[in-house]
């Protein structure tokens, strides 16, 4: 069960100077290379679905299985959300299983960007989630990161970065200092001294986004001061390109399975060459020491009803589970009646959560107090409220 505490994976990388992959998935070739990478190098590893990339695929079918790759895995594991784009997109990332999120509003103004991020870090907290907050822009200059994400850079300002860190309260700190989203047009020139500054202003980690095509010097720097995640992606989907067109140019009349039966081992490749890079490979066994397991916890419900008819209290759960699943934390609401006709309880309702934390809001979060208070306590009898942790 070594989906852990990203905010513990991040800091264990933070305070040994080495820096852990955040990968962006856009299918299940690229999340079965990075597992079987990071397993085979023995090095913990961030799944990252990023907004931008969810018109290529649907979000909500491929976090299940990002989920169950992570829990099967023997080395350390975290989910994250990268580039949200507003506040429901992240509490919907919660909500389906994410432990680690990302608002980007560095392309606002820096009071707006205190203002939504600090929103966003106060709903995460409540649920145990750390938060990846962004100052300054890394923008892109060729293909796919020009496109998502044009204009200019913007440089982070260690003194901007300071009020920032503290107003909103952000666990980790993504910084402009000269790389580029997307491919890399030539060598860049990184601002190292702006980094330094960056990390005594903040004493936190802190992320690059667009670290593909730089080398392995430029790496080292980056993790000396400060840096403890890595977002990437390009290089990825360039080596999964590559393999596709190997295979068109061997076998014109292939099937879709024969052109892209190589495009697991290129990614595979490519993510191990990083880990190895970064300092992060062979640590996974004192990763897993120092972070808590990431378990979900679930609320249960059982009781019988005093006046109500059976489809008046049908109505209720129904009404119940539509406000209580849109709580932030709430992964699923399931509600239902007793198959034995003299069983002592005769309808049931089942919470899970993502976070022992978020059950915590939940009790605390106004719709739940008005629902109870409105809706279910005047009418029911009997009640019982339980609380498990999924075993370890």
């Amino acid at each position: 069960m070594p989906l852990v505490n990203m905010r513990d994976m991040l800091y264990h990388a933070y305070e040994n100077n080495y820096a852990v992959g955040a990968f962006d998935l856009v299918s299940l070739d690229f999340l079965e290379a990075v597992i079987d990478a990071a397993e085979s190098c023995r090095s913990a590893v961030i799944l990252s679905v990023a907004e931008p990339h969810f018109a290529h695929y649907d979000f909500e079918l491929l976090l299940p299985a990002i989920e169950a790759a992570a829990k099967r895995a023997s080395i350390p594991v975290a989910i994250q959300l990268d580039h949200g784009s507003s506040f429901d997109s992240v509490v919907k990332a919660i909500n389906l299983g994410c432990n680690g999120v990302m608002l980007d509003a560095s392309n606002q103004d820096l009071m707006d960007n205190i203002n939504k991020t600090q929103e966003v870090v106060e709903m995460a907290h409540r649920c145990g989630v750390a938060v990846v907050g962004e100052l300054g822009y890394v923008a892109g200059k060729v293909g796919e990161g020009a496109e998502q994400h044009p204009g200019e850079p913007a440089f982070t300002i260690p003194s901007e970065a300071k009020a920032y860190v503290e107003r909103t309260g952000v666990d980790f700190l993504a910084v402009s200092i000269g790389t580029v989203q997307g491919r890399i047009d030539g060598r860049v020139k990184l601002d190292y001294t702006r980094l330094k500054q960056l990390n005594q202003a903040v004493n936190i980690p802190l992320v690059i986004h667009g670290g593909s095509g730089l080398n392995e010097d430029q790496f080292h720097k980056l993790t000396l001061n400060g840096v403890a995640k890595i977002d990437y992606y390009t290089a990825l989907s360039d080596a999964a390109a590559k393999a596709m067109r190997k295979g068109c140019k061997e076998s014109s009349k292939g099937s879709f399975t024969d052109l892209k039966k190589d495009v697991k081992e290129a990614i595979c490749t490519e993510v191990k060459r990083c880990l190895h890079q970064w300092g992060s490979a062979g640590r996974a066994a004192e990763v897993l020491e120092r972070c808590d397991p990431w378990l979900t916890v679930e609320h249960l419900i059982v009781h019988n009803v005093n006046s109500y008819s059976i489809e008046s209290i049908r109505q209720v759960m129904l009404e119940g589970k539509i406000i209580l699943s849109k709580i932030p934390g709430v992964r699923s609401v399931f509600t239902g009646e007793a198959i034995q006709d003299k069983s002592k309880y005769n309808f049931c309702w089942l919470v899970q959560f993502t976070h022992q934390d978020a059950l915590d809001n939940f009790h605390q979060h106004k719709n739940f107090g008005d629902f109870l208070k409105n809706k279910l306590n005047s009418n029911v009898s009997d009640l019982i409220n339980l609380d498990f942790r999924e075993s370890a």
